[in-house]
C-alpha cells in the first residue's frame, strides 16, 4: 500500500469514508469496488503493512526491562495505564498519549485508542460472533429503549459474506443464541480444555464449551496476501503474516487494487456540511493533523466510521440552522445509551492430572461458553439479558519459578520444566442502553486542534451488578464440577470502556423522534450520510461487536450504491 499517501486529491469524490479501522476498511473495500472514487480519511498517521510493525518479531529479551513500561510511558498515559495492557513496550505504539489526546471524566471511563491507519483493527481481539434473534427481539419484548429495524434475516446474508472474506475459525453449534456461520476449521482444544468441555456438558444441560470463533486464517483455503495463523500469540504487535484479518492487511488493499481510493492519513474530519436546499451533506471539513491546516472536501454520499465517540462528536459538531443541537440529533439521542460489554469478573482454578502433555505453539484463542441465561420469554434470574465466558487452560508460567524461591541449578530446572494446568474463565456481560450513560462535548476545554474534548458520564448500573454475581457463582461453579482444585472467584474493578466496545450513541431505530439512524445505517433526516461504526448499536448483546459492524457497514455500503443509482440520494 505504499503509494496511497501520494495519490493526487481532488476537491470532489462519489463517496468519503472517515477512519480505516474495522469498519472504515469495509466502507472503503465496498464503495471503490462498486466503482466510486471515494476519499478515506484517517485522523492518525500512515501506517504500512509487515514493514511498520516494528515489534512483531521481537522476544522479551529484545526489550529494556523485558518490555515492562518504562517510567515515560506510564506518564503519557495516565488513564489507558489503568487497563493494564496498553502499556507494554510491544505494543504502545498503537495507542494514543493521553495528555495530546486528552478526555473528561464525571465517572470512569477507559477509553483506548489507536490513532494510524488501520484504526483498532491492529490490536482487536479477534472474537467474532453474530447476534441472534434474541439479541435484536429483546429490546421491543422487554420494552427497553427501542426497537431494532432490522431482523437476523435481513442481517444473515452480509455475515456470511463478511465471515467467508476475513476467514474467521469456528465450530457451528446449532444455538439460537448463536448463530452458525462460515467457518474455517476452529482452533483445537488443548488436553485440560477438552476435558473441562467434556466435564461441563455432562453436568450442565444446555451450556457448551466451543473454541473461540476466531478471525486467524486456518486451514487450507487461500486468501490474497495473506497466509494461515502461525500460533505466535503476538497478535497485537501487528501480523506480518496477515493471519488475522485487520483493514491494514485486508480491505484496504481490496479497496487500493481497483484505482478509486484515495488515501489521506494525518486528516481530523471534526464536520458534515449540510446544504438545506437539497437536505443533503455535501462534504466533510478537516484540520490537518501535523499543519493544522483545514480542507473542505465535497463527495455524493458519507460513511462516518470513525468508532462510536468519534463519529457522534462529529456529528455533534456539526451545527447548522437546520440542526441546532447536532446533525440528526431531533430526537436527542445523540452521545447517550452508551454502551460496552462487563467484564473483568470470572474465576480461576488448577487441574490434577495431565502432567505428561504439553502443547506445541502459542495459541491466540481459548474457550468460548455462549450464553446460557434468560433465553426463554421471560428472564429466569433477578436481571435481564446474560453473559458467555472466554477463557482457557495453559501449563503454569514463568511465576511459578519466582514463587519456588530456587536459586543456581534448582531454579534452571524449575524454569526448564513445566507446571501445572492452570484454567480461568471470564465472562462477557450485557450491558442495558441507558439513556443517562452518555457523553458530551466540552467547549471549555479544547484540545490541541481547537476541537471540544468529549465528557463522559456513564457507569454500570443495577442490572449489571446483579448479572455480575451470577457471572462469579456461575464460573466458580462450572470449574469445581469440572474436578479443578484451589478454585477462586474474582470481581475486579471495572468500569465502561474497559471492554473496548463502545457502542449506541446514534443508535438505529425505526422512529426519527427516539434514534438517529434508520434501518440502513443512514441519518433519518440526512440521507446520504451513513454511520457504521459502533455508533448504531441499539443494544449490545453480549458477544464481540466487530462482526457485527462489519456486515452492517457492508450492507450499508450495497444500499448507498444503489440509492446513488437511483438518484435517491
Amino acid at each position: 500500500m505504499s503509494k496511497f499517501y501520494y495519490n493526487e486529491e481532488q476537491e470532489s469524490y462519489d463517496a468519503i469514508v472517515v477512519g480505516t479501522g474495522i469498519s472504515g476498511g469495509w466502507a472503503a473495500k465496498e464503495l471503490c469496488e462498486a466503482g466510486l472514487k471515494t476519499l478515506v480519511l484517517e485522523r492518525g498517521r500512515m501506517v504500512k503493512h509487515i514493514d511498520d510493525y516494528e515489534t512483531a518479531n521481537m522476544d522479551p529479551w529484545d526489550f529494556p526491562n523485558a518490555g515492562e513500561p518504562t517510567k515515560e510511558i506510564i506518564e503519557q498515559q495516565p488513564k489507558q495505564n489503568r487497563t493494564g495492557y496498553t502499556t507494554n513496550q510491544a505494543s504502545n505504539m498503537w495507542f494514543v498519549n493521553d495528555l495530546k489526546h486528552p478526555y473528561n471524566e464525571t465517572k470512569r471511563f477507559d477509553w483506548m485508542r489507536g490513532y494510524h491507519l488501520g484504526g483498532r483493527s491492529l490490536q482487536w481481539g479477534r472474537q467474532s460472533y453474530r447476534l441472534s434473534d434474541i439479541d435484536f427481539e429483546a429490546n421491543k419484548k422487554e420494552g427497553i429503549a427501542v426497537d431494532w429495524p432490522v431482523r437476523y434475516k435481513d442481517i444473515a446474508p452480509w455475515y456470511d459474506k463478511v465471515e467467508e472474506y476475513i476467514g474467521v475459525s469456528g465450530e457451528n453449534l446449532g444455538l439460537e443464541q448463536l448463530p452458525d456461520g462460515k467457518f474455517l476449521p476452529m482452533m483445537d482444544l488443548n488436553c485440560v480444555e477438552q476435558e473441562f468441555r467434556d466435564k461441563v456438558a455432562e453436568n450442565f444441560n444446555g451450556r457448551v464449551v466451543t473454541a473461540g470463533r476466531t478471525a486467524h486464517i486456518t486451514g487450507t483455503k487461500q486468501f490474497d496476501g495473506r497466509s494461515k495463523c502461525q500460533f505466535r500469540n503476538r497478535c497485537i504487535r501487528g501480523c506480518p503474516f496477515g493471519a488475522y484479518f485487520s483493514s491494514l492487511s485486508s480491505t484496504l488493499p481490496a479497496a487500493e487494487a481497483t484505482g478509486n481510493m484515495t488515501l489521506r492519513p494525518d486528516s481530523i474530519v471534526h464536520e458534515v456540511i449540510y446544504d438545506p436546499k437539497t437536505k443533503k451533506a455535501t462534504g466533510v471539513k478537516v484540520i490537518d493533523a501535523n499543519t493544522k491546516e483545514t480542507f473542505e472536501f465535497k463527495a455524493k454520499v458519507i460513511f462516518l466510521c470513525a468508532s462510536a465517540i468519534a463519529s457522534t462528536s462529529i456529528l455533534m459538531q456539526s451545527k447548522s440552522e437546520s440542526f441546532p443541537n447536532g446533525m440528526g440529533n431531533e430526537s436527542d439521542q445523540l452521545g447517550r445509551n452508551i454502551m460496552d460489554h462487563q467484564l473483568q469478573v470470572g474465576a480461576s482454578g488448577k487441574f490434577d492430572g495431565f502432567e505428561d502433555k504439553y502443547y506445541k505453539g502459542r495459541k491466540p484463542s481459548g474457550i468460548y461458553i455462549p450464553r446460557f441465561r434468560n433465553l426463554g420469554g421471560d428472564s429466569d434470574r433477578d436481571y435481564k439479558r446474560g453473559f458467555g465466558y472466554q477463557g482457557g487452560a495453559s501449563r503454569g508460567n514463568w511465576e511459578e519459578s519466582i514463587a519456588e524461591l530456587s536459586h543456581g541449578k534448582d531454579l534452571k530446572e524449575a524454569v526448564l520444566k513445566p507446571g501445572g494446568w492452570t484454567f480461568g474463565m471470564m465472562g462477557f456481560g450485557e450491558v442495558l442502553p441507558y439513556e443517562n450513560n452518555r457523553f458530551t462535548l466540552d467547549y471549555d476545554k479544547l484540545d490541541d486542534w481547537g476541537l471540544p474534548t468529549v465528557t463522559f458520564d456513564a457507569e454500570l448500573q443495577e442490572n449489571e451488578l446483579k448479572m455480575r454475581k451470577d457471572i462469579l457463582d456461575s464460573a466458580v461453579e462450572m470449574l469445581e464440577k469440572a474436578g479443578l482444585k484451589e478454585v477462586k472467584g474474582y470481581d475486579n474493578e471495572s468500569a465502561l470502556g474497559l471492554g473496548i466496545h463502545e457502542m449506541g450513541t446514534a443508535r438505529m431505530g425505526r422512529d426519527r423522534k427516539t434514534s438517529v439512524l434508520n434501518g440502513n445505517n443512514q441519518l433519518h433526516d440526512v440521507p446520504n450520510v451513513y454511520v457504521t461504526d459502533g455508533s448504531f448499536m441499539t443494544s449490545a448483546s453480549c458477544v464481540n461487536p466487530s462482526l457485527t459492524y462489519m456486515a452492517f457497514t457492508a450492507r450499508a455500503a450495497d444500499h448507498a450504491v444503489k440509492e446513488l443509482k437511483k438518484g435517491n440520494i
